[in-house]
């Protein structure tokens, strides 16, 4: 078994800053990749970015240049710099870490964006 524990989130105005954080333990050998998703109002879930145990990382064309991924292994932590943010990423965004036999899933952190 896997928790991880999110924290982070809140209300922005337009251009400003935020960081999540997502925190994993128990069973945390089996983890290589983790990642933040994130689901829009009345939209389906969808990546946001990832990053692998050696720093791999991937993002959405719609956060280049704007969000950074980043992991402290030693502290099994995954975090995500949010800046120049937009009323477009108003959304609950959600830590993810697959393993080789479940898709673990924190407890979701809102994320608001407005004026």
């Amino acid at each position: 078994q896997v928790q991880l524990v999110e924290s982070g989130g809140g209300l922005v105005q337009p251009g400003g800053s935020l960081r999540l954080s997502c925190a994993a333990s128990g069973s945390i050998f089996d983890i290589n990749v983790m990642g933040w998703y994130r689901q829009p109002p009345g939209k389906q879930r969808e990546l946001v970015a990832q990053i692998t145990r050696g720093g791999y990382t991937n993002y959405a064309d719609s956060v280049k240049g704007r969000f950074t991924i980043s992991r402290d292994n030693a502290k099994s932590t995954v975090y995500l710099q949010m800046s120049s943010l937009k009323p477009e990423d108003t959304a609950v965004y959600y830590c993810n870490a697959p393993t080789s036999n479940t898709n673990y899933w924190g407890q979701g952190s809102q994320v608001t964006v407005s004026s």
